[in-house]
Formats: C-alpha cells, sequence, structure tokens
C-alpha cells in the first residue's frame, strides 16, 4: 500500500491527501467567522466613552475649572496655505467651431482672455449629452458608473442607467468642502432625478446634499431664460424681476455668483473656495437682449455650407486642429442607419424663406453665447478688482457639441422636438421678428450644428464621432501657469477634470466616504499638461463612449467607430459595422481605416467591451425622444389616477404631476365665488409653448389646450357669467383617436356644475409640455404664461379655490362632479 502523507495543518489539524478538501473547507469556515467578528465588531454601535477616548486628547475632571479643552476633533479642517480658489465655467450645447478664441464667428472677449492668460485644450471631449457629461465633471468617474447614461429623463432601471450618482462616487464638492472649501453651485444642474424635482420629494441628490454649501439655479435640463425655474439651496423660488425690467437668467446667475463670493470673503476672507457657475447658454431655448441680436445681423447669410470652409482654416491658424485636417461630409451616416431626425438640408437647396429664417436663428444662438460671456466677465472682473483672479484656477469649458435638436427646418419652439411634432415654415415666419424674444423658445436647425460642430461629424448625442464629444476648454491660472496663450494638443476626457483639480489642490479622492467604499477615480490628472509643450504625450491611454444606442472606443491615439445613429430605435447593435481611424494622424475622422487595419479594429472592439462590462455600460438604449421620455420611472409616490391639488402650493414639475399624456381625461374644482368681479387663474400646467390651463376672465370661465404654441390657442369660453356662489367648475377631455403624430385627437367639454357650457374638438400633445420647469398651478401660473389672455401671476381673486382634481380614470365627469359638489357642500 502507498503510504499516506499525514499533514498538521497551524489550526491543530490532522488529515490526509485524501480529505484535503474537507481540511480546505474547514479553513474556509474558521475564516468566514474570523471575518464576520471583525464585521460584527465594525458594524456594532458605537460607544461615546471609546469615541472620546479616542479623539479627546484634553483632560475631563468634574469642575470645567480642573479641566482642559480640546478643540480639535471639532474644529473644521482648514484648507493648505496658498490654496487657489476654483472657477468652473461651463456652458452648453457648444461645438468647437463656434468660439473666436478656437477659430469661431461668435465674439467670446472673456473667454479670449482667459485664454491669452492661460492654455486651450483641442482635444478635450466629454459624453455627447448633459447630465452625464455633469455627473463625470462632479465625480471624476465615467457616467455609466454615475447612474448616467442618459440625461435623468432617460433614466432606466440598470446599474448604470438609473440617474441617481450612488454613494460609491463621492463628488468632488464634497472632497473640497472636507477640506476647508467653501463650496458654490451656480446654474443649470441636470443631476437631480426627474422624480425628485418636487418639494415633497427627497433631496438626497440636490447640490447642497452632494457637498455644495449654497445653490442657485434650475434642477432642469433647461429653462426659458426670461422666465426661468428656480431653486435656491433646498427651495423653490421665483426671480425678483421680469424681462419688462431687464431681467435675463445669464445676468442673474452673474448677480448670484458675486453675491455668494462676496458674502463669504465678508466672513472667512482667508478662506478658498469652489464655484461650479453652469449658464443656461447654449442649450435651448436661445434667448438674448434685442443689442446683442443686432451684433450678429448678417452675419451669418452665407449659410452653414460657408460657414464650414470659413472657419476651418481660421481653426488651423489658431493650431486648434493640424493643418491637414480634412473638411467631413454633412450627412456622414448611411441612409440605413441615419436618423432623418438629424439630416442636413444643403443651403444651396433651401427656400429664400428657410434661408432668412435659418441665418436668424444662428444670429441669437450667437448672441445669446455673447451676452452670457459678457455676464462672466463681470464675475472675472469683480474677481481682479478683488485681488482673488491671481491665484484662482479658470476652468472654461462646454459640456457636449452642439444641438441638433432643432429639427433640419429649425424651431421657434424646441418642444416640437420632445414631442415628434414637424416644424412648419410658414408657422415659424410668424415669429422672425420676434426671435430670442420671451415669444418664442427657439433652436437653430441641425445645420448650424453640423457647422459649430466643424471640422467633425455629427454633433451632440452623437458619442461616436467627434462633434458630439470635442468641447471647447480653457484652462487660466495666473499663480500657476507660466504659459501664456498656448495650445494642449494632449488627449483629455471630462473625467480628467476632478482628477486635475485634486492635484492642484494637493488632495486625492479618499477610498471611503461616509463608511462606503469607493469607486477608483476612471479620469487622470492634466496638470502636466500646465507646464509641457504643445505635443508632449498624453498620459491618457484609453476612453470609451456611449451615448443613446451610439458608442466608440479612443485608445493610444486610435479609435473605434460603430455605425449606429442615437434615438433612431432601429437596435440590432450586433450588427452595427465598425469603422477605425488613427487620430492622430487624422483629428477629423475622414480616413476609415477598418479595411487596412483589421486586426487594430479586432482589437479596439474587444477594448470596447471589456471597457463597457467594467463600467456598467449595457444594455444599450437607442429607443425614440418619446420612447425614453414617455418611460414611467418609479417615485416615492406610486401611480394613480386621480390627484388632488390645493391652492398656494408650489408648481408641481411634470415628472411627478397628473400624466394626462396619450388619454382622456377630466379637471374638477370645488369654487366658491364671493365678487363678481372674480378673475384669474384656477389651474394652469405649462407654458406659452405647450400647456392647458382653466381660468375666469371677465366673469367668465374658460379653458385653453395651447398646443405646442401653434396659433391659435385651443380657447374655450362659457356665455355664463359666474355670480357669487359655489360651484364646481371643470373640463372633460374625451380622447377619440391617435393623429399622424401621435397627437390625440379628441373633444373638449366645459362644464359649469353639471352643464356643459362650451365644448368642440381639440388635440393633445403626446409629449411632455416642457423638458423641465413651468410646473402644475394651482390659484396662479408661475413662470410664462400658458395662455395670452392673461399675464403670470395671473392670481386668483374674488373667490375662494378649495381645491382642484384631475383624473385620468375611466369614471364619467358627471360622476366627479357630484362627488366634488358634495365635498363642496359639505364644507
Amino acid at each position: 500500500m502507498a503510504q499516506k502523507t499525514i499533514i498538521i495543518n497551524k489550526y491543530g489539524i490532522m488529515n490526509t491527501e485524501k480529505n484535503a478538501t474537507l481540511t480546505k473547507g474547514i479553513l474556509l469556515f474558521i475564516l468566514c467567522l474570523f471575518f464576520c467578528n471583525i464585521s460584527n465588531k465594525l458594524l456594532a454601535q458605537a460607544d461615546p466613552r471609546e469615541v472620546r477616548k479616542e479623539n479627546f486628547h484634553g483632560v475631563i475632571n468634574l469642575d470645567i475649572r480642573n479641566s482642559k479643552a480640546d478643540w480639535g476633533p471639532y474644529t473644521p479642517k482648514a484648507a493648505p496655505a496658498g490654496a487657489p480658489n476654483i472657477l468652473f465655467i461651463l456652458f452648453d450645447d457648444t461645438g468647437q467651431a463656434a468660439w473666436s478664441p478656437f477659430g469661431g464667428g461668435i465674439n467670446m472677449p472673456t473667454l479670449q482672455k482667459l485664454a491669452d492668460n492661460g492654455l486651450i485644450y483641442t482635444q478635450w471631449h466629454t459624453t455627447a449629452l448633459c447630465s452625464p457629461t455633469r455627473s463625470t465633471l462632479l465625480t471624476g468617474r465615467n457616467h455609466h458608473l454615475t447612474g448616467n447614461a442618459s440625461i435623468t429623463e432617460g433614466a432606466d432601471g440598470f446599474p448604470g442607467a438609473h440617474g441617481r450618482i450612488p454613494e460609491q462616487c463621492e463628488t468632488i464638492a464634497q472632497v473640497l468642502q472636507e477640506n476647508g472649501w467653501s463650496t458654490f453651485w451656480i446654474g443649470k444642474n441636470h443631476n437631480v432625478p426627474e422624480q425628485d424635482v418636487a418639494s415633497g420629494a427627497s433631496r438626497k441628490q440636490w447640490p447642497t446634499q452632494l457637498g455644495f454649501d449654497r445653490y442657485y439655479g434650475f434642477l432642469g435640463g433647461e429653462t426659458n431664460q426670461w422666465y426661468p425655474d428656480l431653486v435656491e439651496d433646498n427651495h423653490f423660488t421665483e426671480a425678483s424681476y421680469g424681462p419688462e425690467e431687464g431681467y435675463h437668467l445669464s445676468k442673474d446667475l452673474a448677480d448670484k455668483s458675486i453675491e455668494y463670493i462676496r458674502d463669504q470673503k465678508a466672513t472667512n476672507p482667508s478662506k478658498p473656495w469652489f464655484l461650479w457657475y453652469c449658464p443656461g447658454a447654449n442649450h435651448a431655448p436661445h434667448h438674448a437682449p434685442q443689442e446683442y441680436i443686432d451684433k450678429y445681423k448678417g452675419k451669418f447669410d452665407e449659410g452653414y455650407d460657408a460657414y464650414r470652409k470659413w472657419v476651418l482654416p481660421r481653426m488651423i491658424s489658431k493650431g486648434i486642429v493640424p493643418a491637414d485636417t480634412k473638411l467631413t461630409d454633412l450627412n456622414p451616416l448611411p441612409p440605413s442607419v441615419s436618423n432623418q431626425g438629424d439630416y442636413v438640408k444643403p443651403w444651396n437647396a433651401l427656400k429664400p424663406d428657410e434661408k432668412k429664417l435659418f441665418s436668424r436663428l444662428a444670429e441669437v444662438y450667437a448672441a445669446f453665447s455673447e451676452y452670457t460671456d459678457a455676464q462672466v466677465g463681470r464675475v472675472i472682473d469683480y474677481l481682479e478688482k478683488s485681488g482673488q483672479l491671481e491665484n484662482t484656477v479658470v476652468i472654461y469649458a462646454a459640456d457636449n457639441g452642439a444641438s441638433g435638436e432643432g429639427s433640419p427646418s429649425g424651431s421657434v419652439n424646441e418642444n416640437k422636438f420632445f414631442n415628434g411634432y414637424p416644424d412648419e415654415l410658414s408657422e415659424n415666419m410668424k415669429y422672425i421678428d420676434k426671435l430670442g424674444s420671451p415669444d418664442t423658445y427657439e433652436h437653430y436647425p441641425t445645420g448650424w450644428a453640423a457647422a459649430f460642430s466643424t471640422p467633425y461629424k455629427m454633433f451632440k448625442r452623437y458619442s461616436e464621432y467627434a462633434g458630439g464629444t470635442c468641447d471647447p476648454l480653457v484652462i487660466s491660472w495666473t499663480k500657476g501657469i507660466k504659459a501664456k496663450g498656448e495650445v494642449r494638443n494632449q488627449y483629455h476626457h471630462s473625467t480628467d477634470i476632478v482628477p486635475t483639480i485634486l492635484d492642484i489642490c494637493g488632495l486625492e479622492m479618499p477610498k471611503t466616504h461616509n463608511g462606503v467604499g469607493q469607486y477608483p477615480i476612471s479620469g487622470v490628472s492634466m496638470r502636466y499638461s500646465f507646464d509641457g509643450k504643445p505635443n508632449d504625450p498624453t498620459q491618457k491611454h484609453i476612453q470609451y463612449y456611449s451615448m443613446l444606442g451610439s458608442r466608440a472606443i479612443w485608445k493610444d491615439g486610435w479609435k473605434a467607430v460603430a455605425l449606429h445613429a442615437p434615438l433612431s430605435g432601429k437596435g440590432n447593435f450586433d450588427k452595427d459595422e465598425w469603422e477605425l481611424y488613427n487620430v492622430n494622424m487624422d483629428r477629423s475622422e475622414a480616413n476609415n481605416l477598418s479595411k487596412k487595419n483589421p486586426d487594430k479594429l479586432k482589437e479596439l472592439i474587444a477594448a470596447w467591451m471589456d471597457e463597457a462590462d467594467k463600467n456598467l455600460v449595457l444594455p444599450l438604449d437607442d429607443r425614440t425622444a418619446i420612447e425614453v421620455l414617455a418611460t414611467l420611472r418609479p417615485s416615492e409616490e406610486k401611480m394613480r389616477e386621480r390627484y388632488i391639488y390645493y391652492p398656494g402650493t408650489t408648481p408641481v414639475p411634470e415628472g411627478v404631476a397628473v400624466n394626462i399624456r396619450g388619454r382622456s381625461y377630466k379637471i374638477i374644482a370645488d369654487v366658491e365665488i364671493k365678487d363678481a368681479s372674480v378673475s384669474g387663474v384656477i389651474f394652469a400646467h405649462g407654458s406659452r409653448f405647450g400647456g392647458h390651463t382653466l381660468f375666469i376672465k371677465d366673469g367668465k370661465l374658460n379653458y385653453v389646450y395651447n398646443f405646442l404654441g401653434i396659433a391659435p390657442e385651443q380657447k374655450f369660453t362659457s356665455m355664463e357669467i359666474l355670480k357669487p356662489g359655489k360651484y364646481t367648475l371643470g373640463m372633460e377631455f374625451i380622447r377619440e383617436k391617435t393623429g399622424e403624430h401621435d397627437e390625440q385627437i379628441g373633444k373638449m367639454k366645459l362644464y359649469i356644475n353639471d352643464k356643459v357650457v362650451a365644448e368642440g374638438p381639440i388635440r393633445t400633445q403626446a409629449g411632455k409640455f416642457t423638458l423641465s420647469g413651468d410646473g402644475l398651478c394651482i390659484g396662479y401660473d408661475s413662470g410664462d404664461a400658458v395662455s395670452n389672455e392673461y399675464k403670470t401671476p395671473g392670481t386668483f381673486k374674488g373667490g375662494t379655490i378649495l381645491g382642484v382634481g384631475i383624473s385620468v380614470e375611466k369614471i364619467q365627469y358627471n360622476d366627479l362632479q357630484k362627488e366634488a359638489q358634495r365635498a363642496l357642500n359639505k364644507d
């Protein structure tokens, strides 16, 4: 017989080779018990005496006179001596070829001043969309790791797409706040889940819970620049004056930035600050003062084809792109792949009115950008005069490429894009002399998106091509950057900003935060480039891209691109054709090398799959805008068919308000009229660019459904004059069919008590009234008025609104009316 080997391990367990497997199991069990014991100790409730013993180093006796204080554990940490301020200015929807420091036709004097005193980065990239890019700039992690696969309104129930920055991603504001910086966020947010943009919802994802001491701005993806949807700190608020008195959001945000810094310096002058300053520009709606619009009169009359040919040599002369950079096609994707909503019409094929409209839309966009830059200039001037600019790191950038959401035809109401409703030239031409004013919610056509993204292919939303991702970036720091007015050609990404700020401040991203282990930083610091040369090798080696079904990967100068249009609804990702580019040699991605170098393409496709797995990218989603925006997302309140609202509450955002889209609905109001001069808004939701409202004017009950701002308003008015007394007032929409563009068509009935006082056909929108803002109001109308029959706030006077019910259930209107009447009588 073969001799058996006897093994005695360090735990005193004797065994043979035959039962070695059993021994391993026992060992694992013992180790499990050991670590569970440690874990239980860690999870045990803290004993305050032990905490005191560990942290307090003074002396405690019965009498304080015989005791010695220790303030160490209770004094907030101070920033290192000489630590800089950080001012991060983040514009929206701006291609690299738009702004003058990069060769573009939009004059940006403040940005130029900073560029002359610092560095222009020519290959800085973003995720191609707002919320995802902003999440990377907040955390330094790739956008899927932050749960932001898309905009917050496109969130879905998957690990990389849920729309909530997880506890594993501490923000740069939290790190700086914990290390002695004051932290402020001004302007656009777009990182609060849609269902949390509500007075009664969780504020866990709001700025002041993510490390910011103060916040003033708008939480959604866009807002009316004349009538913004505002939040300060943790509460909704209204602008203190209106456009008639010179209000514009860009001006307001500059005022608030100066106020926050001035107030901080009045009490803590030695403390550095971090200000994330996010104007509404250049996102739609494009709104600007007339004097700035007039500056650009005729500047874009030659059209977007001509602009591309004009701007490329200027970009080359400034060193933004290499001398041999080629101009790419306006419509580069094959018909089988492309999204017709993103098609660019050739300029020479346009009608005269189209050219006139398109040129004016570009003028307003340019004016919006320059006016906002001038407001930023006021902040820079304040810092200079107060002696703070020298040691302030100023980062000036945009979050994605120029926007193609104005459709091939341009729009006076961008909300048509989000409703899948086409623009009509004659309708748009009615507003040619009002563009940029409160009467429009405009967006230029796709041709200008392509032009302002020169020389690259496509624009915002397209993550496969540089037109969606290669954006302006300037960094200026008088005290810390010796080079002045130089370019830097190193390849970088939005994930690299946080590690750069940490590097500048001498800090590291903690391994844990509030007891939660942290995801590693995805980016690399760019500080090495401050003292380097324009063409030094980049210290970044790989970056994946994925957005709304489009995708690509860059690795060590090579880039693989999957041909797939975002929001196309075509699916079949496994059948995507891939292209290959050497972007070190071919900046505009004009020369596809996939056939010449198939092995490199295979390598990069495999690398994309590996990065997708590590960063929680799958599943891919290319559903249409209507499908994505209409996805039901869970909130703290369960979906229901009947909603009750009361007067005096703050506007209820559309993400949590009653959803009447695509269905029949009823509105019932319990009203007591006390005065024959009664007037004002009973119910309102939306704005003049899409919404509906129930109101009293001249003693008569009115209902208006404003369909995407298309004139005339769908208006219904009672002939009966309302006398003092108790009433149930309301309306009912009975859906009959779906129209050509998914709009709902049916009949509306207006009621006073149980009597129909007006009726007729109407159509209702397929999508939302607004991307954000202009919420549901009772007893007034916030922001921009739904109907031109009254001016905001249109406060209800001459009576009392007891409550308003909105129902999308199948119960008959008369039954609801009887319920409301009983409630009114009981009250």
